[in-house]
């Protein structure tokens, strides 16, 4: 059976050999962090299950230790209260709300930050505390305020990051409002998504200062942008090529939803294949046309549904090859979503990292190719 310093060298041999890995210091937090300690128990996903479930991986058990150096999200709490540690059984469902975000990605990120010796980084999410204890080996603990909201996550976070032999500043509270503290920072990394970016993030990093944050929407489609900060309460950036996803912050989460209800409403044929919200960026594109719209459904039945207006839409295949849409509402979603697909399209259907964005005073909004291109404001 390997050790756990066997298996963390191996993972960072992989991590630098797939060149996740090319900065010194970063491999060298990689070698030196045990992530066990952070993890502690997880959930494995049951494969094929419907709806997910769960099976709890406990500390001690053969393959425990194996998984927690997969380079793999491992899942620590579920529906924002259960953990490993409080299921009886041998399966359980719910939603992840809480997990240790898989190495590859979260050291890939801590590269894209660009920290240098001196920076003081805010980072928002502070989790099972293994990001913090990446960051906090690279930096030293004085230079590193780590914010996470849930406390009993914070909790674990802290013992572990203890036993690991780090202090970094932590903080319980709300991340979206950053260090209660009010202090300046270089850098702001966060670990979880938003819709839009939070005005205390723009007025605690300083000027030519950066921001790592995925951007989500109630509809769950994710990017990644990097944002120089130009000025207080101003910033401007761009998207990165990178699939990367994170739970959306519980303040900027979707609202609970009632039944949905499908309706009768006014039909037409499509324009778009409603298959393409099923890709990465289509999908993206699609939340930033309808931002208080959720997203159901799958290839040619897609419903977006506005908790606000309870205005819907909903497509079908026809008997002719095409598409309809069925619309009901003040907001007219698939009208929206339809004109920024064909934008999209017109410009060649580009990856995410041919946006970009613009924050001021005035709203914040996102682009597609320059700042004068087709655009949308994130709901602020």
């Amino acid at each position: 059976m390997s050790t756990p310093a066997e298996l963390r060298a191996a993972l960072a041999d992989r991590l630098t050999e797939s060149g996740v890995l090319t900065a010194r210091e970063w491999e060298s937090a990689a070698r030196s962090v045990p992530r066990e300690l952070f993890v502690g128990s997880y959930f494995a996903p049951i494969v094929g299950s419907v709806p997910t479930g769960y099976r709890p991986v406990r500390e001690g058990e053969p393959g425990w230790l194996e998984g927690i150096y997969d380079d793999r999200t491992l899942v620590t709490q579920l529906d924002g209260r259960i953990s490993p540690a409080d299921t009886a059984g041998e399966t359980v469902t719910g939603v992840p709300s809480s997990s240790s975000t898989l190495p590859s990605l979260v050291l890939r990120m801590w590269h894209q930050l660009d920290v240098g010796a001196g920076h003081r980084v805010l980072e928002v999410g502070t989790g099972t505390g293994y990001s913090t204890a990446l960051g906090a080996h690279r930096l030293g603990d004085a230079n590193l305020t780590s914010v996470e909201y849930d406390p009993v996550v914070g909790g674990n976070a802290a013992r572990a990051l203890k036993a690991a032999g780090f202090a970094p500043r932590l903080v319980i509270g709300d991340g979206l409002r950053g260090d209660p503290g009010q202090g300046q920072y270089d850098r702001l990394i966060a670990t979880c998504s938003v819709r839009y970016i939070p005005l205390s993030w723009l007025h605690q990093v300083k000027p030519g200062g950066r921001i790592l944050v995925t951007f989500s929407g109630w509809s769950y489609a994710n990017a990644l942008a990097l944002l120089d900060v130009t000025g207080p309460g101003e910033a401007t950036g761009r998207f990165l090529a990178d699939l990367t996803s994170f739970m959306i912050a519980r303040p900027h989460d979707r609202p609970p939803r009632p039944t949905l209800d499908l309706l009768p409403g006014e039909q037409r044929a499509t324009l778009v294949d409603p298959a393409v919200l099923d890709r990465w960026t289509g999908g993206w594109v699609a939340q930033l046309a309808a931002p208080e719209a959720l997203r159901m459904g799958v290839g040619a039945q897609q419903i977006l549904w506005d908790l606000a207006t309870g205005s819907q839409a909903r497509t079908a295949p026809d008997p002719d090859g095409g598409w309809t849409v069925t619309q009901r509402g003040p907001a007219a979603l698939w009208d929206r979503v339809e004109r920024a697909v064909q934008s999209w399209q017109a410009a060649g259907e580009p990856h995410q990292d041919s946006f970009g964005i613009t924050v001021s005073a005035t709203g914040q909004r996102v682009w597609l190719g320059t700042e004068d291109g087709p655009g949308w404001d994130l709901p602020i």
